[in-house]
């Protein structure tokens, strides 16, 4: 009884639901790749520091990644091709988890550089535990926006 009851008042909101998603997922992807694309140079540092790509590909990845953010981002404010990119957006995430876990498991001392920054901290001043808590979060929207993908104020119908 319980779970039927729950499933009606989740299909009364699910619009809201979806709507509220995409609004922080979007958000969150749209503030960090405009925090990074003012100083590109600084988003490449940001991920030859996590030492795992040959500097020209981290390079490359620095220069395009604030961009594809912000583009999926926007997709999801407005509500265009949220199916597709949720899946973007939580492939993003994830990729994100593992950047950091494999940054804290190998011992370097970073910055994610999530929001601009980024590069070398002093060892102890590492955020890994939230950072990788926020992007489990936004990977969980992304989630609900792939399976409910239809919400308030979407262009997509």
């Amino acid at each position: 009884m319980a779970n039927q009851e729950f499933a009606t008042t989740h299909m009364k909101f699910q619009g809201w639901i979806t709507l509220l998603a995409r609004l922080v997922l979007g958000g969150v992807l749209i503030a960090a790749g405009a925090l990074k694309a003012g100083n590109p140079a600084h988003a490449a540092m940001a991920v030859r520091a996590y030492q795992v790509l040959p500097v020209t590909l981290a390079n490359i990845l620095g220069y395009a990644l604030p961009w594809a953010e912000m583009g999926v981002g926007l997709a999801l404010v407005i509500g265009v091709a949220v199916k597709g990119s949720a899946i973007i957006g939580g492939g993003l995430m994830l990729l994100f988890i593992l950047a950091i876990s494999q940054a804290w498991a190998r011992g370097l001392s970073i910055d994610c550089g999530c929001f601009g920054g980024g590069g070398a901290v002093a060892p102890g001043h590492t955020a890994y535990v939230q950072e990788i808590l926020r992007d489990t979060g936004l990977t969980a929207l992304a989630v609900y926006l792939f399976r409910y993908p239809h919400g308030k104020f979407g262009l997509d119908k």
